[in-house]
């Protein structure tokens, strides 16, 4: 004998009690609701995470936040003498690059070029800022500083 699609039986969502439709209906008079409180009362509800009279354990476990996020993130830092030791002459310096030699840890929010040490060779340096410095001591060695315009969330 074969299943047949009219032979399958669902078992699915059950139908809503509906609530104070009479005795008859088998919940009436206090409508699975008992007989007094608060929870019995039209309207009567605590809110979620009510615990009586005690302090709710939910918001004891949830830690207390400090300081504030800043919509000024200090940025990844590199400077001139470490630019020097790394790269050649006439190469492109950019963040990714960067990221590779292990000058910084990661590119967002960005990265910055600081003017600490000499810089005696050409490069081309792409970054989202340079200090006035740093941008002067590239220009002075020849090369040039191209500022990356970071894409605003």
């Amino acid at each position: 004998m074969s299943l047949k699609l009219h032979q399958l039986k669902t078992h699915g969502r059950k139908p809503k009690k509906r609530l104070g439709r009479g005795n008859a209906s088998g919940s009436g008079n206090y409508s699975s609701r008992g007989m007094k409180g608060q929870k019995s009362r039209s309207g009567g509800k605590h809110k979620g995470g009510f615990a009586g009279k005690r302090y709710p354990a939910f918001i004891r476990q949830i830690p207390k936040k400090r300081g504030f996020l800043s919509i000024h993130p200090n940025l990844n830092t590199v400077n001139l003498e470490q630019l020097n030791e790394v790269f050649k002459s006439g190469e492109i310096v950019e963040p990714k690059k960067l990221l590779e030699m292990r000058l910084v840890n990661k590119i967002h929010p960005g990265i910055k070029i600081l003017g600490k040490g000499k810089l005696s060779k050409k490069l081309t340096i792409k970054a989202h800022r340079f200090s006035k410095t740093a941008f002067d001591a590239i220009k002075k060695a020849g090369g040039e500083a191209i500022i990356i315009e970071s894409k605003k969330k």
